[in-house]
């Protein structure tokens, strides 16, 4: 449910263009098998790194695409989390220093 509700929040800030877009993209490429949904991978991101959602974005080309996901943990960091978008492997994941 916290989900659900940082990503409305999120796409209510974005441009309206560009997040139809995304969303119009990532929509197709699940539909089509290409990606797994976000879903599944903020449940893998929560798995690894418990903690709040602040960003979610899925990135790059048609090829290539990664779940980008940014977390604030109980202790107060910050997690970028970078997914494969077709698998759901865990690719990296840093600190983000302020």
């Amino acid at each position: 449910m916290k989900y659900a509700l940082c990503a409305a929040a999120l796409l209510s800030v974005c441009a309206p263009a560009f997040a139809d877009e995304d969303q119009d993209r990532a929509l197709r490429a699940v539909a089509e098998g290409r990606i797994l949904p976000l879903r599944e991978i903020l449940n893998r991101a929560e798995a690894a790194c418990p903690g709040q959602l602040i960003e979610a974005e899925l990135e790059g080309d048609a090829g290539t695409l990664v779940y980008e996901i940014r977390l604030l943990t109980g202790d107060g960091r910050v997690m970028k989390l970078l997914y494969d978008a077709r698998s759901g492997e865990l690719l990296k994941s840093r600190e983000i220093h302020r």
